[in-house]
């Protein structure tokens, strides 16, 4: 059993489109170099592939890219994009899933691993994180900072997106770490959808001690893929753990 919630078929179909600005090359381009850098000649896993935004990129660059997915229907739109062969993944849930081999570069992107509710869990895909890692090798998220600092007391919701198509909110409950993202979006017949995900949010610190429960240690933290300075005023975060190698771990 997970925490997560599961993307059905309808979401899958729609998922890049509703998620067109993660694919602008200012936005993806970076992610990719980054991770590029990272895994060098080894092998790279993404913890919630999805349909493969960064992935198939990754892939194309030459890094040998495999998967681990929640959603079987994400994976369906995958496959439309690349072969089994080309991009291997494992369907199930990134605290406990596991596939064969060991890695450079375990990677989890754009929040997604604040989709798993449960801080037990999370601390798990840490774990599992560091399960999969040859000595050496880094584990990297890349993860918003819950903007509560802009609520006033009695309020629980913060909007991300406010545009003509999309108006966006996150709804928190402070004892618990949990929230929902609430999605309102204009169609083009005039009429509005409405969609929600459930997530638990982390504090950078809590990820580094989750890190060092699982044996990893911080190795660098940015603002962005771009590298940008971490601050207090950061509103997310790309961290870096790694993995001791037996001389370093002695």
């Amino acid at each position: 059993m997970t925490s997560s919630d599961l993307w059905d078929e309808a979401t899958a179909a729609r998922y890049d489109d509703t998620s067109a600005e993660m694919f602008a090359p200012d936005v993806l381009d970076p992610a990719v170099d980054f991770l590029a850098r990272l895994a060098g000649p080894g092998p790279a896993l993404e913890f919630a592939i999805g349909t493969g935004r960064v992935a198939v990129p990754l892939a194309a660059r030459g890094v040998r890219v495999s998967g681990i997915e929640l959603s079987q229907p994400m994976v369906d739109q995958l496959r439309r994009k690349v072969s089994a062969q080309e991009i291997p993944v494992a369907v199930g849930d990134m605290a406990t899933t596991t596939v064969a081999g060991e890695f450079s570069l375990v990677y989890v992107v754009w929040n997604s691993i604040g989709n798993v509710r449960t801080q037990d869990e999370q601390v798990e895909c840490f774990r599992n994180a560091a399960r999969h890692l040859a000595p050496g090798g880094r584990f990297v998220i890349e993860l918003w900072i819950p903007g509560i600092r802009r609520m006033p007391p009695g309020q629980s919701a913060v909007p991300f997106s406010v545009t003509d198509r999309h108006v966006g909110f996150d709804t928190y409950d402070m004892v618990t770490q949990q929230g929902t993202s609430h999605h309102y979006r204009k169609l083009d017949d005039g009429s509005t959808r409405y969609g929600a995900s459930n997530f638990r949010y982390i504090w950078p610190a809590e990820c580094d001690l989750m890190a060092r429960l699982a044996g990893m240690e911080l190795e660098q933290r940015t603002a962005d893929w771009q590298g940008a300075p971490f601050t207090s005023d950061s509103e997310s975060h790309v961290s870096v753990w790694r993995k001791p190698t037996a001389a370093s771990a002695g």
